[in-house]
C-alpha cells in the first residue's frame, strides 16, 4: 500500500477508525511483523528505510485490554535488531531491550522471535526497535488498544498520527559529526553581527551591558542559546508523509473526531496546533484524563496525547505540527474529502533563545563539561542513605558498607550485537561549579533519612510571566542556581490568551495509586559534555553504571536535576511514572515525562513490577551516547543502603 493512500470511510458510524498510515490495520491474536530495508518515498524522493511490513511507520497494532497477544517478529535485515512496546505493562522477559530484558539478546538476522503477553490496559502507545540506531531509520509504529471498561469519552471516529523526523544520512555517522564538532547541526548560531544588531538596538547603557554580560556568559560555558535541538534540518513527516503529502484524515461536520498522537520521533519535539479547532485533551500517554480544553500543546519525544475535536463545518482544518527548533513542520489534514487541499504552511514562529534565567541563572560551570563528576566516593547506583542537608548539596555520601566497584556493563550501541561489555573506565574529575560540590557522581541519592517527607513544592518566582507556582519543582534558592524556570510551562509563542497546555493540566481519570509519601528519594542529575557529545546520569554513561536497585512495593521519588541545557524526555520501563504537579492522588500517569533545562522536578514511581527493566533519557542520540540506567526491581526485606548488589 503506497503512502499517499487514505482508507477513506463515510457516513454515521459509531467509532469510525479512519487510517492514512501507510502499513495499514492488524487486529488479529496473532500478529506477524517483519523487520527489512525497503525503499520508501519520503517527501517525493526514494530512500532507503528500515521498515516493518514494509512501510514507514509500520502497521497500527489494534488490541483488547484482556487479549493474549502474540507477536512474531521476523528479521530479515543484515544487523540485530528489536522491537520494544513502548508503554505497555508486560513481563520483563517480553519487553524487548537486548542486554537488559531477562534472556533476550536481540533478534539475530534471519530469525524470529515471538513475544507473548496480556494486554493489561486501554490507550494510545507505540512501538519501536531499540537496537543501534534503527528507531531513526523507520522501525516504529503505532498500537491502540481498546479498553475493556466503557470508554468515557464518545467519538464518533478517530485516527492515529504518528509524528516523526526523517533524515538521509546514517544516523551513525550524525552522531560520529556531532561529537566531531560541536552544534554541527546548529545552523542558527548566534553572530557577531547579531550581537552588533542587539547592541544597536539596546534602549540604554544599562541594556547594553546585559547584552554584552549574556554573550560572555554563554561564551564561558562554550554553548550557544540557540542550541535548541542537537540535529536540524530534518524532514518532517506525519503518518510517514511530508509536508507535500499531507495524509488526510476524513470527518463530517459536527462529528467529535478523536486524534490519537503519538510522537515517533528520535530527536524532535513538536508543538501542535489545529488553527480554526480547540482540542480537548483526554488521555496521556493511554491514560485517561479529565478533559482540559487547549489551543496547542507540545509533544516531548516518545509522548503519547489523545485530543477530541469537533470541526463544524466543510472545509479543510490543517493540523499543524511544528518542530521547537522552528526549522520545518509535519503536517495532516482534517477533511471531508480525499483531495481537499491543506492550503500553504505558515511562517514559522519566532526560534526561542535561552537565557540564564533559563539555566538557573548561576547554573553551570565554565566549559563544556556539564555534570562530569569529582572521584567517587562510593560505588555508583547504589541507593544509599545520607547524612546532609540536602538544602544546599554540600556533602557527599558515604559509601554504602559492602558496595563493590561498579562491574563491566553494556553501552546501549552494543546491546544484542554480540560484542562484549566494556570494562568500565576510571572515574574522571573536573565537576568544580556546579553548585553541588562535592559531587556523588554517579549514584543516585537517596534521601530517605534526610528529613524529605513532604513533596517538593516550592519553585522560583515568574512574575510577569503568567506562571504561578511550579508544584513538583524543588527550590533552587540554596543551591546556588539563581532564579528557576517553570518546570512544566512552554513557551511556544502562541498569540496572547491562548491556552498551551502544561503538565499541571493533566488531572488522572481514575488513578490506581493513592496519594501518599514516598519512602526514598533518589537524586538523578541529568549531565553531559558538549564538546565530546556523550550524555550520562549523575556525571556516568550507562558503561559505567551499575543498576539502580528499587525493593518491591516501595514508592520511590526521582528527583531530577537537569544540569544541561537540553530537554531531556525520561521514559521508565514496565512501570509508571507519576509527575508531582501538585494534583495529589491526580497526579498523571506516565511513561515519559520531561525535563526541561536547568530545572528540577519530583516523579514518584510505585516498583510494582519486579523484574529488570531500562530507564533512559528518550531522545536518541542521548540514550546511544549513555544517558540510561538499567532499573531492578527486587524482592528483600534489607536495607538497600547497607548490603552490596551485584
Amino acid at each position: 500500500m503506497s503512502r499517499s493512500h487514505v482508507l477513506w470511510l463515510t457516513g454515521a458510524v459509531a467509532l469510525a477508525v479512519a487510517l492514512s498510515l501507510p502499513g495499514g490495520l492488524a487486529t488479529a491474536g496473532v500478529y506477524e511483523l517483519t523487520i527489512d530495508q525497503t525503499t520508501v518515498d519520503i517527501g517525493g524522493r526514494l530512500r532507503t528505510a528500515m521498515t516493518v511490513n514494509g512501510t514507514v511507520p509500520g502497521p497500527l497494532l489494534r488490541w483488547q485490554e484482556g487479549e493474549d497477544v502474540e507477536l512474531r517478529v521476523t528479521n530479515r535485515m543484515k544487523e540485530t535488531s528489536s522491537i520494544h512496546w513502548h508503554g505497555i505493562l508486560l513481563p520483563p522477559s517480553q519487553d524487548g531491550v537486548p542486554g537488559i530484558s531477562p534472556g533476550f539478546h536481540g533478534i539475530a538476522p534471519g530469525e524470529t522471535f515471538t513475544y507473548r503477553f496480556r494486554v493489561r490496559q486501554g490507550g494510545t502507545y507505540w512501538y519501536h526497535s531499540h537496537s543501534g540506531t534503527q528507531e531513526q531509520s523507520g522501525v516504529y509504529g503505532p498500537i491502540v488498544i481498546t479498553p475493556a471498561g466503557r470508554e468515557p469519552f464518545r467519538a464518533d471516529r478517530e485516527h492515529v498520527v504518528v509524528l516523526s523526523d526523517w533524515t538521509d544520512e546514517d544516523p551513525r555517522r550524525v552522531i560520529a559529526n556531532l561529537k566531531a564538532v560541536p552544534g554541527y547541526y546548529n545552523f542558527a548560531r548566534r553572530t557577531g553581527a547579531d550581537l552588533f544588531r542587539d547592541m544597536a538596538n539596546a534602549r540604554d547603557p544599562a541594556e547594553r551591558a546585559a547584552i554584552w554580560n549574556d554573550r560572555l556568559d554563554w561564551a564561558e560555558m562554550r554553548m550557544d542559546p540557540t542550541d535548541l535541538a542537537d540535529v536540524t534540518g530534518y524532514t518532517f513527516l506525519a503518518n510517514g508523509a511530508a509536508t507535500e503529502q499531507s495524509p488526510v484524515l476524513s470527518f463530517a461536520p459536527g462529528e467529535r473526531v478523536r486524534l490519537r498522537f503519538v510522537n515517533a520521533s528520535a530527536m524532535t519535539y513538536f508543538d501542535v496546533r489545529i488553527p480554526g479547532l480547540r482540542m480537548t485533551v483526554v488521555a496521556a500517554d493511554g491514560n485517561n484524563v479529565e478533559p482540559v480544553p487547549v489551543d496547542e500543546f507540545r509533544i516531548a519525544v516518545a509522548e503519547t496525547y489523545d485530543v477530541i475535536v469537533r470541526p463544524s463545518e466543510d472545509r479543510p482544518y490543517t493540523v499543524l505540527a511544528e518542530s521547537m527548533d522552528r526549522t520545518g513542520f509535519a503536517r495532516a489534514v482534517l477533511a471531508t474529502r480525499p483531495d481537499a487541499d491543506p492550503g500553504p504552511l505558515p511562517e514559522h514562529r519566532t526560534r526561542a533563545v535561552l537565557t540564564m534565567a533559563d539555566m538557573g541563572a548561576s547554573f553551570g560551570p565554565t566549559g563544556l563539561e556539564r555534570g562530569t563528576p569529582a572521584p567517587e566516593t562510593d560505588a555508583p547506583g547504589h541507593v544509599a542513605p545520607m547524612e546532609m542537608d540536602h538544602g544546599g548539596h554540600a556533602a557527599a555520601p558515604a559509601p554504602a558498607p559492602g558496595a563493590m566497584p561498579a562491574p563491566p556493563a553494556m553501552d546501549h550501541g552494543a546491546m544484542g550485537h554480540g560484542q562484549p561489555p566494556a570494562a568500565a573506565p576510571p572515574p574522571v574529575g573536573g565537576h568544580a561549579g556546579m553548585g553541588h560540590a562535592p559531587a556523588s557522581p554517579q549514584m543516585p541519592m537517596d534521601h530517605s533519612t534526610m528529613g524529605h517527607g513532604q513533596p517538593a513544592s516550592a519553585a522560583g518566582s515568574h512574575a510577569g510571566m503568567g506562571h504561578g507556582p511550579a508544584p513538583g519543582a524543588a527550590d533552587h534558592a540554596a543551591m546556588g542556581h539563581g532564579t528557576v524556570p517553570d518546570t512544566v510551562a512552554h513557551d511556544v509563542g502562541a498569540p496572547p490568551g491562548a491556552k498551551v497546555l502544561s503538565y499541571r493540566d493533566l488531572k488522572a481519570l481514575g488513578s490506581p495509586f493513592p496519594a501518599q509519601e514516598p519512602d526514598r528519594v533518589i537524586e538523578m542529575r541529568l549531565t553531559g559534555n558538549m564538546e565530546r557529545y556523550f550524555w550520562s546520569i549523575n556525571g556516568r554513561k550507562f558503561s559505567e553504571a551499575q543498576p539502580i536497585v528499587l525493593r518491591l512495593g516501595e514508592r520511590v521519588r526521582f528527583r531530577f536535576i537537569n544540569e544541561t541545557m537540553m530537554n531531556h524526555p525520561m521514559h521508565l520501563h514496565g512501570m509508571w511514572m507519576l509527575p508531582a504537579v501538585g494534583n495529589g492522588a491526580k497526579n498523571p500517569l506516565k511513561h515519559v515525562v520531561n525535563i526541561k533545562p536547568g530545572t528540577t522536578f519530583d516523579v514518584d514511581v510505585p516498583a510494582d513490577a519486579e523484574g529488570e527493566w531500562a530507564f533512559h533519557c528518550h531522545l536518541l542520540f542521548h540514550m546511544e551516547t549513555g544517558m540510561m540506567r538499567k532499573v531492578v526491581v527486587q524482592r528483600q526485606t534489607a536495607s538497600l543502603g547497607t548490603e552490596a548488589r551485584p
